[in-house]
């Protein structure tokens, strides 16, 4: 008579020669340092919005304690946000085949039975649970959002915001319970002397690769997904970037050929709203407000910056020139001479988020933080913010708005 095959929650069920505490433990070290960097990261890019200084920068609802972590966003150095959100998203796509292969070596413990055997036991049940739910939303969602604008239901910032906090508990739970143990398994450099436990299989199959192949392989992919993905941040390697957001050629030509998170027309900006008759700058601060056209704002002192353009989906531009009026000289205009305030921008914008954005004193007062008329040498194009558009170094690039129609100096 022939046995019922083994279920899932017997060791016998899971056969892979790969699985084992040394293979287990190689994956989790590397996951312990990468997703550090990627919660320090997160973070930063939290913090870069500024959600403190308005609300309509605020992607982070109810921060409450979770807030402990932002201030005041700096302007130096001008690459600082390009090189954090660059890290950020290059990384955390590289680790993915690093989380699966970690998710597949420890699959036969989500089946093991009984489901606990002591409080230590039922912690680390609970927190790879945590940990495997977490990780999985977490990378999910933030490939989502970099691929394919964000098609998950719900708003990406809140949802990614508190998955990552649930999953980074889950994260240093695990690793506490765990840490030990795995430098412990990393000492037996040699695969014979690894200890026996529940993720070495009683009666394993024939290899057919090796776990030091299989770890090969896992760096393999991973570093096939670095070399697709990284060059969203380099406009000489743009086109190998195959899995990153606007991976492709640069959009048209000439000094407005770079790269774009929104168009003209995606905004719904028509043509006779900024054309010189009709497009003026409403500037207001402490003294009352003065109406600019763009034939007046090119009559005051220009001044040159060159500072890239960095989104949240992790590309980024090279330093562009950018010329126009210094926001600091903005605000003099309308009585905060030498002490700029926090500013309010309004665009022309119709369609999207971020229509209104929110800058600190010290974005505002920082001498490279313009009114761009002009980029390389030309006329901005509609798609980069005709008539005139914010630039600000170190700012995310949704907060250096386009289509610019109105400027609020003062508290806000």
């Amino acid at each position: 008579m022939r046995d019922d095959p083994p279920l899932p929650s017997s060791p016998a069920f899971w056969r892979s020669p790969l699985r084992g505490p040394w293979f287990t433990s190689v994956l989790g070290v590397v996951l312990l340092v990468g997703v550090t960097v990627l919660f320090v990261t997160g973070l930063m890019s939290y913090a870069a919005y500024n959600p403190g200084l308005s609300p309509v920068n605020d992607k982070t609802p109810d921060k409450g304690i979770l807030g402990f972590y932002l201030f005041a966003w700096p302007t130096a150095p001008h690459w600082l946000y390009r090189l954090n959100q660059g890290v950020h998203v290059t990384l955390g796509i590289t680790l993915i085949p690093v989380l699966l292969a970690k998710l597949w070596s420890v699959v036969p413990r989500l089946f093991a039975l009984p489901p606990a055997r002591s409080l230590g036991h039922a912690l680390e049940r609970i927190s790879l649970l945590l940990l495997v739910g977490g990780g999985l939303f977490e990378f999910v969602t933030g490939v989502l959002n970099v691929q394919l604008d964000y098609l998950f239901p719900g708003s990406f910032y809140p949802l990614h915001f508190y998955g990552a906090w649930v999953f980074c508990a889950a994260f240093v739970t695990h690793a506490l319970l765990k840490t030990p143990m795995a430098l412990r398994n990393l000492r037996h450099l040699r695969e014979e002397r690894e200890e026996r436990n529940d993720l070495v299989s009683p009666r394993p199959a024939e290899p057919t690769v090796s776990r030091r192949g299989a770890l090969s392989f896992v760096g393999g992919g991973s570093l096939l997904l670095f070399l697709t993905t990284a060059g969203q941040s380099f406009d000489g390697l743009r086109r190998s970037a195959l899995l990153a957001p606007h991976g492709g050629a640069v959009p048209g030509g000439g000094p407005n050929g770079f790269q774009i998170n929104k168009t003209a027309a995606y905004a719904g900006i028509e043509a006779v709203e900024t054309g010189e008759d009709a497009w003026r700058l409403v500037v207001t601060g402490r003294t009352g407000s003065v109406r600019l056209s763009r034939a007046q704002l090119a009559e005051l002192p220009l001044n040159s910056s060159a500072l890239p353009i960095a989104c949240v989906e992790g590309w980024s531009t090279s330093d562009q020139w950018w010329r126009g009026v210094r926001l600091c000289d903005l605000a003099a205009l309308v009585g905060y001479d030498g002490d700029p305030p926090d500013l309010f921008v309004e665009s022309l914008q119709r369609h999207g988020s971020f229509r209104r954005a929110a800058l600190r004193a010290n974005q505002v007062a920082d001498p490279l933080s313009l009114l761009a008329l002009y980029v390389n040498g030309e006329d901005l194009s509609p798609d980069h913010g005709f008539p005139a558009r914010v630039i600000v170094p170190a700012a995310p690039g949704v907060l250096n708005t386009k289509w610019v129609a109105r400027m609020t100096f003062g508290d806000l």
